[in-house]
C-alpha cells in the first residue's frame, strides 16, 4: 500500500482529560520542541474537551486557552497549531477569534453527531480567517452510514476541508470502521478523517482499518495518552505504517522519543484498558466520562460499570455529565428496594 497520511497528534488535547486538564506551559513546551523535531504535521493544544470548555462541570484547566496557544505557538514552527472547538462550550468572540490571532494553523469545529447544523458559524468564520478548518463528528457510532453522510455533507457545504469520524467510546471493530469510512468516501465527495479510542484494544486495528477504506487523515497520542482506555497509540502507529510503507513524513526514532518524553513528563497513569473502559466501549458511552463515572460510583456507593450501561441505554452524550449523578442514584435507590 503506497500512500500518504495526515497525522494530526491530540496528546496535549484528548490527553488533558486523563490528568484532569493540569496541563502545565513548560509540559506543552517540552512537548512541542520535540514534536516539532519529530515532524508532527499538527499537534493539538487544549483542555480536553476544546476551547472555552475550562469549568467546574467539566473541569478546571490550569491555565488559560490564551497561555496554553502561546506558548505552543512560540515552540512549533513547522508543525501547524491546532485546536478543538465545540460550539457551546466555546463562542466565536469570546474563543475562536483570539485563538486565530494567537496563530493557530487548523481549526477543528466538533459536534454531537446528529448536530453538524450547529456548526455553521464557527466554520464559515474560521474559513473567512484563512484557517484549514476540519469537522468532527463525535459519538458517531450513534449515527449510520446514510445519515451520517448527510451530516457530513452539511459541513462540506459550510467550507470544511474535511470531516473526522470519532470513535469517542471506542466501540468500533475494524469491520464497523472499514464500512463507515468506506460509505463516507464514496457518498460525501470530501477527505475523511478518524479518531480513534482504544476502549476494546482496537486503535491501531481500527486506524488501519481507516486508511484501507479511504480515510487521510488519522489522530493518535503518544503513549495512546488520552480519556478514557486512551486514544491510537502515535508511536506505534508510525510504526506500523512504516511497516506497511505508508508515508506520513514522521521521524519514526524522534516520534519514540516523543512517546518516552510524553510518558515521563505527562502521564501519571499508563492509558490501559481497564473493566471500565471495555464497559464503556461496550456501552457506547463517551470515553472522557470515565473519571466522573468512577468518582461518582465511589460517592454513592454502586457499581461503575451499572453506570455506563444505564447510560448506554439512555444514549448519553458528552455535555451531559449532570446525568451521571442522577443514574447513579437511580441504581442506588432499585437497590435497596
Amino acid at each position: 500500500m503506497s500512500k500518504n497520511i495526515l497525522i494530526s497528534d491530540p496528546t496535549l488535547r484528548d490527553g488533558s482529560h486523563a490528568i484532569k486538564h493540569k496541563l502545565s506551559l513548560k509540559q506543552i513546551e517540552s512537548y512541542c520542541l520535540l514534536a516539532e523535531e519529530a515532524g508532527i504535521p499538527i499537534v493539538e493544544v487544549g483542555h480536553g474537551n476544546g476551547l472555552g470548555a475550562s469549568s467546574l462541570q467539566l473541569g478546571l484547566s490550569s491555565f488559560t486557552d490564551a497561555e496554553m496557544l502561546a506558548t505552543a505557538r512560540k515552540n512549533l514552527k513547522k508543525s501547524m497549531l491546532g485546536i478543538h472547538i465545540i460550539p457551546g462550550f466555546a463562542t466565536i468572540k469570546k474563543d475562536l477569534g483570539p485563538a486565530i490571532d494567537l496563530g493557530i494553523d487548523v481549526v477543528r469545529v466538533a459536534c454531537h453527531c446528529t448536530e453538524a447544523d450547529l456548526t455553521e458559524n464557527h466554520i464559515t468564520y474560521a474559513r473567512k480567517k484563512g484557517m484549514i478548518v476540519w469537522g468532527c463528528l463525535m459519538m458517531s457510532h450513534m449515527l449510520g452510514e446514510k445519515l451520517l453522510i448527510e451530516q457530513v455533507v452539511k459541513m462540506r457545504e459550510y467550507g470544511v476541508e474535511g470531516v473526522v469520524i470519532m470513535d469517542s467510546s471506542g466501540t468500533y471493530l475494524p469491520e464497523d470502521v472499514f464500512n463507515r469510512i468506506s460509505a463516507l468516501v464514496d457518498g460525501a465527495n470530501i477527505d475523511i478523517g478518524f479518531h480513534a479510542h482504544n476502549n476494546l484494544g482496537m486503535g491501531i486495528a481500527n486506524s488501519i482499518a481507516a486508511i484501507e477504506a479511504g480515510a487521510t487523515l488519522i489522530d493518535a497520542s503518544s503513549r495512546g495518552f488520552g480519556a478514557g482506555a486512551g486514544n491510537a497509540q502515535l508511536e506505534v502507529l508510525i510504526a506500523v505504517l512504516k511497516k506497511l510503507k505508508i508515508n506520513t513524513d514522521i521521524d519514526l526514532y524522534k516520534v519514540l522519543d516523543l512517546g518516552d518524553l510524553a510518558e515521563e513528563i505527562l502521564i501519571e497513569e499508563l492509558p490501559r484498558i481497564k473493566s471500565t473502559s471495555i464497559v464503556s466501549g461496550l456501552a457506547g458511552v463517551f470515553s472522557g466520562f470515565a473519571n466522573p463515572v468512577n468518582r461518582i460510583a465511589i460517592d454513592v456507593g454502586v457499581d461503575p460499570r451499572d453506570i455506563f450501561m444505564e447510560l448506554g441505554k439512555r444514549k448519553i452524550i458528552a455535555g451531559q455529565e449532570d446525568i451521571i449523578l442522577e443514574v447513579a442514584m437511580e441504581i442506588k435507590a432499585n437497590e435497596s428496594n
